[in-house]
């Protein structure tokens, strides 16, 4: 059974940096797919808060994660997620489940942010690749 990572921000293959982008490649892309939340600009990053019941989405893609080699930990590494203490992480690694393109609803692992935005601006429609592209 194969674990599902869904990216939305700097983490995209055309976005990762340098210290992560060898992981990103190991990566396999199963499609895009979109969460319920709101997406924020945080400056370096974006930061998704999710909610079920949001009428609002974060758009990204979803990737299969190698089999037999988890890349999880350097990851979390990255996005300043320490399992061991979550409250004091500026990203939590969460199961949630993601509506693929292709009408398919796959549990994937998220990196869901873990501070109030603030006054950070809304992305708006959701999709971080598009609004870094305007």
């Amino acid at each position: 059974m194969s674990d599902y990572l869904f990216l939305y921000g700097t983490l995209l293959p055309n976005q990762a940096p340098g210290e992560v982008s060898a992981l990103i490649r190991k990566l396999r892309k199963v499609g895009e797919g979109c969460v319920r939340g709101r997406l924020y600009d945080l400056g370096d990053y974006p930061g998704a808060i999710l909610d079920a019941h949001s009428d609002t989405s974060v758009s990204g893609e979803v990737f299969a994660l190698p089999e037999g080699q988890s890349i999880l930990p350097d990851l979390d590494s990255y996005e300043d997620f320490d399992p061991a203490d979550r409250r004091g992480s500026l990203f939590v690694r969460e199961r949630r489940p993601v509506s693929l393109s292709d009408g398919r609803c796959l549990e994937c692992w998220v990196y869901v942010y873990n501070r109030n935005p603030g006054k950070a601006p809304l992305v708006v429609g959701g999709d971080y690749a598009k609004y870094k592209a305007a």
